[in-house]
């Protein structure tokens, strides 16, 4: 009997050390997909316990997306970091699984949300050095709303932000941000809804000088080269394209309205504009091997933004300083008829009529 007793004692000592032993842990709500999801827990495990935290995805049936160990600190708590970057938008779930925990906390649904879409860089993925980081694009359905801008380098240190850079009433935003020189620059952007998302700009060494880049091998004639410039309705871009040989195809930027005037070779003026401000605008002709210049601006009056011209099978793109030749010609206006060119006319009437003067004198 006593032994009975004993056992029973034993039992209920036993269920009451393992229900003494608590996990809870934590994890946001919600989440943008780029973010990286932090799950934190605390327990009376002991120090150095390991812990497993693993990611679930929940669509019709629970797929184990990634597993990590980690260790219960000093002060009873333990933190893991999972990385977003390459899933995709849905309900997901974190959980330490574990059963006869009691009244433990051991898993939290979280979902992934994807606005990534919802920005679009115009500036280039890729740039020379000159001592700054040119970033420029448009968020949407953000006008005159400003956007958070935040730059690290690729070892994560702080380059530039958070700070808030202002967009116009479309959502367009431009900024030039000082950099210490050539590397792999990871942008992220945030509005008052949240985190947007992020985006990578490479930054090489200076650009090679003319003699330099004769010498090296030159760039194929089907690479994409690309210029931007600020334009408005009264105060056009004005680009010159080296075109090469056979089809040439040039396009805008998007966010905006623009209009594509171009002279091609043969003088003749040409204009583009039928894709409206959610497409780039497009201008597509035979090049020739020769120069083509090209007048960019906004359809809108009261418009100002920076606009990218990119140039396909093409050897350069590059801006106009001024206004070029064949574009100042036809800005030119044509001389009215001077006061002589009457004269012929009133000296015609005045004989005509004294000649019948002097018919009617005679008869």
């Amino acid at each position: 009997m006593k032994k009975i007793v004993l056992l029973v004692m034993g039992l209920f000592f036993l269920v009451a050390v393992v229900s003494a032993y608590l996990v809870n842990i934590d994890a946001p709500d919600t989440l943008a997909v780029g973010k990286p999801l932090i799950v934190t827990g605390s327990t009376t495990f002991g120090i150095g316990t390991p812990i497993d935290v693993v990611l679930y995805y929940q669509l019709t049936t629970t797929s184990e997306i990634q597993r990590k160990i980690v260790y219960v600190q000093e002060d009873k708590s333990f933190r893991a970091v999972f990385d977003t970057s390459n899933l995709k938008k849905g309900m997901y779930k974190v959980e330490v699984p574990a059963n006869g925990l009691g009244n433990s906390v051991t898993m939290r649904l979280v979902q992934l949300v994807d606005r990534s879409d919802e920005i679009f860089l115009s500036s280039q993925t890729t740039q020379y050095y000159n001592g700054n980081l040119y970033i420029a694009g448009n968020i949407k359905n953000d006008g005159n709303s400003g956007i958070q801008v935040e730059v690290t380098g690729s070892d994560n240190s702080p380059v530039f932000g958070p700070a808030y850079v202002n967009t116009n009433y479309a959502g367009d935003f431009a900024v030039d941000v000082p950099i210490h020189g050539p590397d792999d620059y990871e942008i992220s952007f945030t509005d008052a809804k949240g985190y947007l998302g992020s985006r990578t700009i490479s930054v090489l060494g200076e650009r090679p000088s003319v003699s330099a880049a004769v010498s090296e091998i030159p760039t194929p004639i089907d690479a994409i080269a690309s210029a931007h410039a600020r334009a408005s309705r009264d105060h056009p871009a004005f680009f010159i394209v080296g075109a090469g040989s056979g089809p040439v195809t040039l396009y805008t930027s998007s966010s905006v309205d623009w209009v594509i005037e171009y002279i091609d070779v043969n003088g003749i003026l040409h204009t583009q504009n039928t894709q409206g401000d959610l497409n780039p605008e497009i201008a597509e002709f035979q090049g020739k091997g020769k120069p083509v210049y090209v007048k960019i601006y906004p359809y809108k009056y009261g418009i100002t933004g920076d606009v990218f011209l990119f140039g396909e099978n093409v050897n350069s793109v590059s801006v106009s300083p001024t206004v070029p030749a064949p574009f100042a010609a036809l800005e030119t206006p044509e001389a009215p008829l001077t006061p002589k060119s009457s004269i012929p006319l009133c000296t015609g009437l005045v004989s005509v009529c004294l000649a019948m003067i002097a018919i009617r004198r005679f008869h």
